[in-house]
């Protein structure tokens, strides 16, 4: 039963995560109660499934992982190279994802990454259209929104860990036994 909970709150982080993604790309800002909020949805989650397998490894693995990304990004912060608010989502996400499926989410961030970077010093590779003129914007002001990349592989990484869980949780008889 605690995988159905901390699932469902994996889950409420995604429409989080988009909007996240959304008002960093209009405003270049990410707000802390919005930080704040996706480390308690990912915390409790890594707690409930902690609780489950009797193991707090998983825990440690994402505590450290947050922390060690928050001291490695500072100093990047401090030079203006990265925004605040991106330092601080990037720390949270390993309560979101946990410390064994952090790869997956590193590999999708240096693809989305890369790509946004690329749209942004590129815009004209883009149909016209608001899109476009946002781009064009923050290509004159030498902006990137970070945020951007970083929830949705957030997101995408997700979606498969939910989709994983689901499936072996249907194939063990766990969801047959709820209904």
């Amino acid at each position: 039963m605690l995988l159905v909970e901390a699932l469902l709150l994996k889950a409420l982080a995604i429409p989080l995560l988009a909007r996240i993604a959304w008002i960093d790309f209009t405003t270049q800002k990410i707000a802390n109660r919005d930080v704040l909020l996706l480390l308690c949805l990912g915390a409790g989650s890594l707690i409930l499934l902690s609780i489950q397998s009797g193991s707090w490894l998983d825990m440690g693995l994402s505590a450290g992982a947050g922390l060690l990304l928050f001291v490695a990004l500072l100093p990047f912060w401090a030079l203006r190279k990265i925004g605040a608010g991106d330092v601080k989502l990037l720390a949270v996400v390993p309560f979101l994802i946990g410390g064994r499926d952090f790869a997956m989410f590193s590999v999708l961030l240096l693809v989305l990454a890369l790509a946004t970077a690329a749209i942004v010093k590129k815009p004209f590779l883009l149909p016209a259209g608001a899109f476009r003129l946002i781009v064009q914007h923050l290509d004159r002001k030498g902006v990137v929104p970070f945020g951007v990349p970083i929830s949705l592989a957030a997101i995408c990484t997700m979606a498969v860990l939910i989709y994983q869980n689901l499936m072996l949780a249907s194939g063990s008889g766990i969801l047959n036994q709820l209904n």
